[in-house]
């Protein structure tokens, strides 16, 4: 009789799992004594192992992708000792220790695979997501990572606060997750671990944190939201992570105000987005996967806002042309989305941006009335709310310069897309990065036009 078994995406079964875990787990007790060059000798002496008799434990693959991504950063820590910018040692077990916990399992992705063993034969089937095991195994990351860097940091006697470390390892859990739930042919382990290591390292640098306590309900805030967004079928699993990931960050470095700022263009282009989804669809233009969000969409729109979002915590001198900037590239997400949402069940045909020739609704790089009115009715908006909300206190220059960089910003994300992304020089996605950064560029230069005069 053929007997089914639960096999994780890279092929890998269950057994084994305590073996491995408390090699883990032994590597981690050891580090702080062995030292980073020799805990290196010691991760590629098990990599090779692993990886060279794979009949020894059948669970060898998944413990030699996780392994070599340990030798990779620890090759990394070791080499940036006398460089600049080091790669700390409790960095690399902090984000390894993030990995090991979701090692052989994930909460984090929609899909998964089932094999018959006797006819070697895998199938992959969709999985039942669970927020509320996913919240537990989440936290389980995050307390693996902190407890794993605060051992490093106590027996060597660095000077990082462990407020310092709860920072990061919040951070890296996160940004762990949200790389598990990304769908790629390479073994989950290792873009894990390493996401979770260089986002750790980044904000390494800038040794910026804020009291566990606050730390905790950004995430929790975060988290929610995201879950309401994905109950609500605009968001999937990697666009909730992106967005708890980006919640946590912006909350902790700006403030709730901008987060909820940025939560107006998910909304609003969720919303639209499904208005008048079934003609859009029947014309071949409606946003895929019935208008479900991924990580794409989350990143290529909100990347300039948080970069400003962050810029405003450790430049807070200034403030002022940031918060103009962040406003801008909210307002250009905003009405982008919404001018194509919108403009594209207009009467009658569009024009091309750059000749003025008639075109067809959805081309790259079509513009039409009705849409360049809702890219102003989305910019003003975020105008509005970014005074209501008390980012700004200027009413009158929230909103015009917000709704100036917003339907700029727009416009030359048509106008990318007219040239640039015609030429597959860039992608929907690429093009929508850059006008976010032109809109936030645009927004910034005219308040520093207009405080000059």
């Amino acid at each position: 009789m053929n007997r089914a078994t639960p096999l994780l995406e890279n092929g890998s079964s269950y057994h084994g799992i305590p073996v491995m875990h408390i090699v883990y787990l032994l590597l981690i007790l050891i580090a702080p004594f062995v030292g980073v060059d020799l805990l290196f000798l010691l991760s590629l002496v098990l990599f090779l192992g692993l990886r060279f008799s794979e009949k020894f434990i059948s669970c060898s693959r998944d413990a030699a992708s996780l392994s070599l991504s340990l030798t990779l950063m620890l090759l990394v820590s070791a080499v940036s000792k006398n460089l600049p910018y080091t790669f700390p040692y409790y960095i690399v077990l902090a984000a390894f220790a993030v990995a090991a916990v979701g090692n052989h399992i994930s909460f984090f992705s929609e899909r998964g695979f089932t094999a018959d063993i006797e006819s070697g034969k895998r199938r992959m089937k969709k999985k039942s997501f669970s927020l509320l095991w996913s919240s537990i195994f989440l936290t389980l990351r995050i307390i693996a990572a902190f407890l794993a860097a605060s051992w490093i940091v106590y027996w060597q006697e660095l000077p990082v606060s462990y407020n310092f470390i709860f920072f990061i390892a919040v951070i890296g859990a996160v940004t762990g997750s949200l790389f598990e739930s990304i769908p790629s042919k390479i073994d989950s382990n290792i873009p894990v671990s390493l996401g979770a290591g260089m986002t750790m390292w980044i904000f390494e640098e800038f040794r910026y944190w804020v009291p566990p306590e606050k730390m905790l309900v950004a995430l929790a805030f975060s988290l929610f939201l995201g879950a309401l967004a994905y109950r609500a079928k605009i968001a999937d699993v990697s666009a909730l992570l992106s967005a708890a990931l980006l919640g946590v960050l912006i909350i902790v470095f700006s403030g709730f105000q901008w987060f909820l700022l940025l939560l107006t263009f998910f909304i609003l282009g969720g919303g639209f987005t499904r208005y008048k989804y079934a003609y859009k669809e029947s014309i071949g233009i409606a946003q895929t996967k019935n208008g479900i969000r991924s990580y794409e969409n989350v990143f290529s729109n909100s990347t300039a806002a948080l970069v400003l979002a962050v810029a405003f915590g450790i430049f807070p001198d200034q403030s002022l042309p940031i918060i103009y900037a962040y406003m801008g590239t909210v307002a250009t997400a905003t009405g982008d989305t919404l001018a194509s949402e919108i403009g594209t069940t207009a009467k009658g045909r569009p024009r091309m941006i750059t000749t003025l020739k008639l075109s067809e609704p959805g081309a790259d790089g079509a513009v039409s009335s009705l849409g360049e009115f809702a890219a102003i009715f989305g910019s003003a908006v975020i105008g509005v709310l970014g005074y209501a909300l008390g980012i700004s206190d200027n009413f009158l220059l929230s909103v015009l310069i917000t709704t100036a960089g917003g339907f700029i910003g727009t416009n030359m994300d048509s106008l990318l897309g007219a040239t640039l992304q015609k030429r597959g020089m860039l992608s929907n996605s690429g093009v929508n990065f850059v006008a976010t950064f032109m809109g936030a560029a645009i927004s910034a230069g005219i308040y520093v036009l207009v405080s000059s005069l």
